[in-house]
């Protein structure tokens, strides 16, 4: 019998973020992870009486600023990659095709009931003035 192989490769079920989303994602991970190491000890030398503790508060509040815009700073990665590349939505583009197909079918039926309804109305001044 063949040994198994520790894995099985399979496809990935959603498409891999473009690098520079990725590169703000691990940013972000890795300064909030920090944030939160500084957070505790801030909380443990508080707890313990230490002299570091104002100082190490301090700093887990600026850490906490700099980790929200490092957060943020992902979303805005995101959106900025989204508005210049564009996202591929296969599924809707069918259904995007027909809305618009229905949509410039309902505005040449408006159009085509204004143009009648102004010709019925310039008719009749006409015949009244003749």
């Amino acid at each position: 019998m063949p040994p198994q192989p520790l894995w099985v490769e399979e496809p990935a079920t959603r498409r891999r973020m473009p690098d520079p989303v990725r590169r703000a994602a691990v940013r972000a991970v890795l300064i909030t992870s920090l944030t939160l190491i500084q957070a505790m000890v801030a909380f443990l030398t508080e707890v313990t009486g230490s002299w570091l503790a104002f100082p190490t508060m301090l700093s887990s509040v600026g850490s906490t600023v700099i980790a929200t815009w490092s957060v943020l700073d992902v979303w805005v990665t995101r959106q900025v990659w989204n508005q210049r590349n564009g996202v591929v939505s296969v599924p809707s583009s069918s259904a995007r095709r027909l809305r618009r197909e229905r949509r410039m079918a309902r505005r040449a039926a408006r159009a085509a009931e204004r143009d009648g309804a102004r010709i019925r109305r310039d008719a009749g001044r006409r015949l009244s003035r003749a």
